[in-house]
C-alpha cells in the first residue's frame, strides 16, 4: 500500500520525501518541525498533548517547553498563520495543539505532484519595512518581552541574516540583540552565521549569550544532574557491596560480616559525590553548547569531576587529621576526578551524537545501554591509567585508610591474595580501578539519560 501525503490550502507535506511544498516550491523546514507538523496533521481530529509531542518529536533528547513553543511559532510563520485567528494550528490551553484547517486531502505518494492553481495576487497596501519592524521588536529591553524578541530574531533570520545584521549595526542595545540572533540561528532553516568576535561590543554580546544560555541551562539541567548523582550512588552501592562480599568471604579474611554494608555505604558516598560533580558538568555542557558539543562535554566533565574531587579530598583529609590525627596524602582527589570526568565526557560525546536543534540526549533501549557501555569503558581506561601511575581511587583509598589504623581488619589484602599478590599491589589496584571505572561510568550515564516525565 503506497504511503500517504497530505494537501491543505496551497501546501503539500510529503512524509516520503520529507518535504513541505508551497505550490511546486519546497519550503525549508527543520526536520523536527516537519515531524511536528506531520504529527498534528495526522492527528488533526483531536488535540495532541504537549507530553505526547515531546515523546514523539523529541524522543531522543530532552528540551525545555520553550523549544516546542518556538517550533510552533516557526510553523505558523512558515504557513502564514495568525495565532489570534488560527487557520492551521490552534493552541489548546494547558493541553497542547491541534491542526484546525478544515480541508486536508490525502493522496498516494506515488502520484505526480500537481500544484494547485495559483491565486491571483492582490495588491497589498503599502506597509512598513519588515526588517525595521522586526528590529524594533528585537531591540526592546526587559525580560517580559523575551518571547516577542526571540520571535523577532527568528523573523529576521527568515528575512535574511546578513541584511538584518547590517541594519542592526550599532543601534542602542545591539549587543544583546546580536546575542539573541546568534542563539536563534539554529532554529531557522537557511539562517547564516552570526559572528560575535571582532564585532562592535563583542564582550557584551558574548556575556549576554552566556547569561541567556545559563538561564535556560539552569532550568533544563537540574533534573539531569540529580538523576546522574543517583545513578552514580547506586553504582557505588553495587561496587561496595560486591567488593565487600568478596573481601569478607575470601580465604583467611578476618573482616566482619557487616563489611559489605559498610563498603556499600562508602561506595554510595563516593559514587554519588563523583557523579554529582561529573554529572553537573555534563548536564551544563549539553544545555549550554550547541556547537563544539564534544569538546564542551570533555571540558565541563573534567571541571566538574576535578572540583568535586578536590573538595571531597580536602574535606576527607581534614576530618581524618582533626579526628584521628592521620594525614593521608595518598587518598585520591582533584586530579583523579578531573581525568575521570574528562573520560566520561569523551565517552558520552562519542556515544550520543545529538541531532541538530539542541536539547539533551536521551537514547532509549539498547542505544542507552550502548552509551552507558562506551562511557564505562572510557572511565575504566582512565582509572587504569591512574592506577598504573600510582594514584589511588575508591578501593585503593579505603585500603590506605584501613592500613593507617593499627589492628584494622577491613583492608584489601584478602582480595590481593585471591589475585596472586601477598599484599595490595599493581595487579590488585589495576583490577579494582577497572571495576570501579566500569560501574561508575555505567551508572552515571544510565542516570544522566533518564527521561523525565
Amino acid at each position: 500500500m503506497p504511503a500517504t501525503r497530505y494537501r491543505f490550502g496551497e501546501f503539500l507535506i510529503s512524509p516520503a520525501r520529507r518535504a513541505l511544498l508551497r505550490g511546486d516550491q519546497e519550503v525549508p523546514l527543520i526536520p523536527r518541525y516537519l515531524d511536528l507538523l506531520l504529527l498534528l496533521i495526522e492527528r488533526r481530529h483531536e488535540a495532541v498533548a504537549r507530553q505526547e509531542i515531546f515523546d514523539r518529536v523529541w524522543s531522543d533528547v530532552v528540551v525545555s517547553d520553550g523549544a516546542l513553543s518556538q517550533a510552533v511559532r516557526t510553523l505558523r510563520r512558515t504557513l502564514g498563520d495568525d495565532p489570534r485567528e488560527p487557520k492551521f494550528i490552534r493552541t489548546i490551553s494547558r493541553h497542547g495543539y491541534r491542526f484546525v484547517h478544515p480541508d486536508v486531502f490525502e493522496e498516494a505518494e506515488d502520484g505526480p505532484i500537481v500544484a494547485p492553481p495559483a491565486a491571483v495576487p492582490i495588491a497589498a497596501p503599502p506597509t512598513e519595512d519588515k526588517f525595521d519592524s522586526a528590529l524594533a521588536r528585537l531591540l526592546v529591553s526587559g525580560s517580559r518581552f523575551d518571547d516577542d524578541r526571540r520571535e523577532a530574531a527568528e523573523s529576521l533570520h527568515a528575512l535574511g541574516t546578513a541584511e538584518a545584521l547590517r541594519r542592526l549595526d550599532r543601534q542602542p542595545g545591539h549587543e544583546a540583540a546580536r546575542a539573541l540572533m546568534r542563539d536563534t540561528r539554529w532554529d531557522v532553516p537557511g539562517a547564516t552565521d552570526v559572528p560575535l568576535l571582532g564585532q562592535p561590543g563583542a564582550a557584551v554580546s558574548i556575556l549576554s549569550l552566556i547569561m541567556l544560555r545559563l538561564r535556560r541551562a539552569a532550568r533544563l539541567a537540574g533534573g539531569r544532574w540529580a538523576a546522574a548523582s543517583a545513578g552514580g550512588a547506586l553504582a557505588g552501592v553495587l561496587a561496595g557491596l560486591l567488593g565487600g562480599l568478596v573481601v569478607s568471604q575470601a580465604p583467611g579474611s578476618a573482616a566482619p560480616r557487616s563489611l559489605p554494608v559498610a563498603f556499600a555505604l562508602v561506595g554510595a558516598v563516593i559514587g554519588g559525590l563523583g557523579a554529582a560533580g561529573v554529572g553537573a558538568g555534563l548536564a551544563m555542557a549539553e544545555a549550554l553548547a550547541r556547537s563544539f558539543r564534544g569538546l564542551a562535554l570533555v571540558l565541563c566533565g573534567a571541571l566538574g569531576g576535578g572540583v568535586i574531587g578536590a573538595v571531597a579530598n580536602a574535606a576527607g583529609r581534614s576530618t581524618l587529621e582533626d579526628v584521628f590525627g592521620h594525614d593521608l596524602t595518598a587518598v585520591g582527589g582533584g586530579f583523579e576526578g578531573l581525568l575521570i570526568g574528562a573520560a566520561a565526557g569523551l565517552g558520552y560525546a562519542l556515544s550520543t551524537p545529538r541531532p541538530g536543534g539542541g536539547g539533551m540526549a536521551t537514547p532509549r533501549g539498547w542505544a542507552r545501554v550502548s552509551a552507558a557501555g562506551v562511557t564505562a569503558f572510557c572511565c575504566a581506561m582512565a582509572c587504569l591509567a591512574l592506577s598504573v601511575s600510582g594514584r589511588n581511587l575508591g578501593g585503593g583509598s579505603i585500603d590506605v585508610i584501613a592500613r593507617s589504623f593499627q589492628g584494622s581488619q577491613v583492608g584489601l589484602a584478602p582480595l590481593a591474595r585471591l589475585l596472586g599478590e601477598s599484599e595490595v599491589g599493581p595487579i590488585t589496584r589495576g583490577v579494582l580501578s577497572v571495576y570501579e571505572g566500569l560501574l561508575f561510568g555505567f551508572g552515571l550515564v544510565l542516570g544522566l539519560t533518564h527521561r523525565p516525565r
